[in-house]
């Protein structure tokens, strides 16, 4: 049964099982910081579990993208050596949502599996949760007992908490879960050993299919359980295992969902796939890898240096990496996989269609950039290698080459290992446990469980349409952190605070209390559809009515930039094509960041161009037109531009001045004229086919020509106030460069005069003529200086020293080609160690190589060594 048979199949079972087939969310998350990718089928829907949200249907089931890069089973380093963990991966799900629980959630499974998809039953084998005395929790005897009816009693085995009770964190929803196992080894094997003993033994063949999650508890912060006032379904079942039982072949690589891949690694490489195992594991790491990286990026999530996009960086450096090391591509290859994604996978998912080029673009920037990285670590290595004292190489040398320069242990190990070295490995290992336990502590924080003050009240946001309004607090809870000591988080029924979002940053604000007092709101944000406004004290009266006010200039000045978004969007489409789509916002009181897809850099006459077009709009004053509530297929139908990685629910809202229509939960000002004036502060690359553009406008703007000209004053002061500027600036240039020229040809006379003076300074030593002095000229003039030198006279060694200041020095060498090569003398080793003496390093070529340094008091050190290097 090919992949996309499987997939239909799934979702047309439950489809004729009452439940609403909703399509996959972004594989990024936002609004949730306890999780920065979805990291399983139910991550879209934990609003419904936790209660904050109620679904239109109670049924539903989908295909989600999923990433892990650790987790219970799984490590980011561990991926490509077994045949069936991943990092992206598709999770097969049906939800309840308060409807119906474990009798028709087993019923079903068991009911898709060996009739739909015909899985013999006599491979399969079921776990029930066996109880834990110390949360208190007994057997699931319900579900052992409703599993009797479909399985024979020796197949149900008892599961511990690690592996038959699922949480959603250390605080939430949970609850005793069914986990169903396929045993797909030969019946020789099976006659060997019994199948039940290896069922969550990590075998490969005897492995997980699908997890049945009955929640029905909550974990409280000091780790006790209640019970949930409704009681849900949460089941998820690995696409790629499901594949590789019903295409009856033992690796998930085998299938359908990863031999196009491969093939094209193996057409791309010509290395065959089977033959070696270390190039097998380096064609499913990149084949697994390229899935993960090219969805992330599909989805909204570029590769950077941190959070999330560091994530993204990683996956894609060590997919980099295996072809380089096991598969001889010293140049990108792997962005050519994207198209194979593409055909492969568009019509289920078609993000991945719709942002081929992209991917396809960041992928290969990212390759050439990273194998540039490669090639400077190796010299870093060759280094490290060239000074190591033994044949051991520091730990934490190594350590620094993998932090720094993102240099893997492996790969330095392996280039170690050819050159008879090894590596300190538990001194590398003390270095990365220091790391993560700094980012630990960094980033520590301890929640305490949601104190209820009122019940059933309707937490709603009406600050589109004011900036104040009585509140009452329905919960808080406390929160405390390194950074920020203790805080509270606050939830009220009613809010007029605009929580960061679409880019647009958390309103800032204040409650007063019905005496006076002032609690300060420093920050608002959502977390799974609840708004949270972060304030460092508790009002004393928990139960009163407050007036919560939002500060206004902070709110304007934002929405102001907000509508400039919008109207940006719509110039850049305007002036540089339909094919620019937003990748990413920031909106802030201060400035506004735009990031567009577009190919290559935006000339100064275009931006003038998209500068204008968005002024021309403010000028004309346009209002507002806002439309809450609306189907989204409908607003899609009348124009409107959905944002890149944005989930959106069935009703939007759309934001409309003049032609401009996208969907957005942003503020925005009444009428374009409220921004005043639109300016471009920057224009620049983000990544490959991305573009970023930095703007301010309103206040920002009359600030920034202030200072304009400001600074135009000075400079017309000290040109002594001309009447034509530009001119008198234009005359300095030109007089810069005549005395820059007159400079350069002093300095040639000077390097002229020296030659014949150091020509006779020279003295030969065991067949070298050599010279070590001190001399007093630029650079470049030391170099050419050095060079004509050396094509006049023969087995030349020349060091030379320079200091250009009281705290810097310079030391040049230069060596004839032939004692270089012939004899083995080294320049660039020479300037490495005498630079000790100067406080400084340097290297080059074995000819000729530089040095810089602090300590010019080391130079005669330096030139006394020297000869050192003749005996």
């Amino acid at each position: 049964m090919k992949s996309q048979e499987v997939r239909k199949k799934f979702l047309a079972f439950f489809e004729s099982k009452q439940h609403t087939i909703v399509p996959s969310a972004p594989m990024v998350l936002k609004n949730d910081p306890t999780l920065m990718f979805t990291n399983s089928g139910m991550a879209p829907f934990k609003e419904y579990f936790l209660g904050n949200a109620t679904p239109k249907n109670s049924r539903i089931s989908d295909t989600q993208k999923c990433l892990r890069v650790s987790g219970k089973h799984n490590d980011l380093e561990e991926v490509g050596y077994d045949t069936y963990h991943h990092t992206m991966f598709e999770m097969l799900g049906n939800w309840s949502f308060g409807d119906y629980f474990k009798k028709e959630a087993i019923s079903w499974a068991w009911e898709l599996l060996t009739k739909v998809y015909g899985i013999d039953k006599d491979i399969l084998y079921v776990t029930v949760f066996e109880g834990d005395k110390e949360d208190g929790t007994k057997m699931d005897m319900e579900a052992y007992d409703l599993w009797k009816t479909h399985i024979a009693e020796d197949r149900i085995l008892k599961g511990n908490k690690k592996d038959n009770f699922w949480e959603m964190g250390e605080q939430g929803p949970c609850g005793p879960c069914s986990e169903i196992h396929v045993d797909i080894r030969s019946a020789n094997e099976k006659a060997k050993v019994d199948g039940k003993s290896l069922v969550n033994m990590d075998h490969p063949q005897v492995v997980e299919i699908w997890n049945l999650v009955f929640m029905q508890y909550n974990r409280k912060a000091n780790g006790s359980l209640e019970e949930l006032p409704a009681k849900h379904i949460d089941t998820g079942m690995g696409f790629e295992r499901l594949c590789m039982v019903l295409q009856d072949v033992q690796s998930n690589y085998d299938t359908d969902v990863f031999t196009p891949l491969i093939r094209e690694i193996e057409t791309i490489t010509n290395v065959a796939y089977g033959k070696d195992e270390k190039v097998d594991i380096a064609i499913r790491v990149i084949a697994d890898h390229v899935r993960a990286v090219a969805f992330a990026i599909a989805d909204g999530q570029l590769p950077s240096n941190n959070g999330a996009g560091y994530v993204i960086r990683r996956i894609l450096r060590r997919a980099i990496r295996y072809g380089f090391t096991f598969l001889n591509k010293k140049e990108p290859f792997i962005y050519k996989l994207a198209e194979t994604l593409s055909h492969q996978m568009g019509d289920a998912f078609p993000e991945i269609r719709k942002q081929d080029s992209l991917v396809n673009n960041v992928i290969k920037e990212e390759e050439a950039s990273f194998l540039r990285t490669l090639d400077q670590g190796l010299l870093l290595l060759d280094k490290v290698i060239e000074t190591t004292k033994g044949k051991t190489i520091s730990g934490s040398k190594a350590f620094e080459l993998y932090d720094t320069y993102g240099f893997p242990l492996d790969l330095t190990q392996l280039i170690a290992r050819e050159k008879g070295f090894s590596i300190n490995e538990d001194e590398f290992a003390s270095e990365m446990k220091k790391q993560k336990d700094r980012s630990r502590s960094a980033s520590a924080s301890e929640t305490g469980d949601w104190v209820t003050v009122l019940e059933d009240e309707i937490e709603e946001f009406v600050g589109y349409d004011t900036l104040k309004v009585d509140v009452k607090l329905t919960r808080y809870r406390k929160v405390t952190t390194k950074k920020d000591g203790d805080q509270y988080q606050l939830v009220f029924n009613m809010t007029p605070f605009y929580p960061e979002g679409g880019g647009q940053v958390g309103d800032k604000g204040y409650l007063e209390t019905s005496n006076g007092d002032v609690i300060h709101i420093l920050d608002t944000k959502k977390e799974n559809n609840v708004i949270i406004h972060f304030a460092k004290n508790l009002p004393k009266n928990l139960s009163e009515t407050y007036k919560a006010v939002v500060n206004d200039e902070f709110r304007n000045l934002s929405a102001s930039n907000h509508t400039a978004t919008h109207l940006l969007h719509q110039a850049l489409r305007t002036i540089l094509g339909t094919h620019v789509e937003q990748k990413g916002s920031l909106v802030s009181p201060d400035y506004l960041r735009f990031d567009f897809s577009h190919f290559s850099k935006v000339e100064k006459e275009q931006l003038n161009e998209i500068e204008e077009f968005v002024n021309a709009r403010i000028r004309e004053n346009i209002p507002l037109t806002e439309r809450r509530n609306i189907p989204m297929q409908q607003a899609i139908d009348e124009g409107a531009i959905a944002l890149f990685g944005e989930k959106y629910g069935d009703s939007v809202r759309a934001i409309k001045f003049g032609q401009s229509m996208e969907l957005c939960g942003g503020t925005h000002v009444q009428q374009t004229g409220d921004i005043w004036y639109f300016k471009i502060k920057s224009e620049g690359a983000v990544a490959s086919g991305i573009r970023r553009i930095e703007a301010i406008s309103n206040v920002a703007v009359g600030d920034y020509f202030e200072t304009i000209e400001k600074d135009f004053s000075e400079v017309k002061q000290l040109l002594k106030n001309p009447k034509d500027v530009a001119k008198s600036v234009s005359s300095l240039q030109d007089e810069n460069t005549s005395l820059k020229k007159q400079i350069e040809q002093l300095l040639k006379d000077k390097a002229k005069n020296l030659k014949g003076d150091l020509k006779s300074q020279l003295q030969e030593i065991n067949g070298v003529n050599f010279l070590a002095t001190k001399i007093d000229l630029d650079p470049n003039g030391i170099k050419n200086l050095m060079f004509e030198l050396g094509g006049e006279v023969e087995n030349l060694f020349l060091l030379f020293a320079t200091a250009p200041s009281k705290e810097k020095a310079m030391l040049t060498c230069y060596i004839s080609k032939d004692l270089a090569n012939e004899k083995g003398y080294d320049a660039g080793k020479v300037v490495r160690e005498l630079g000790k003496y100067i406080h400084g390093g340097g290297g080059g070529q074995n000819f000729f190589a530089t040095a810089g340094g602090k300590n010019p008091g080391g130079i005669p050190k330096v030139l006394d060594k020297a000869k050192e290097y003749l005996s």
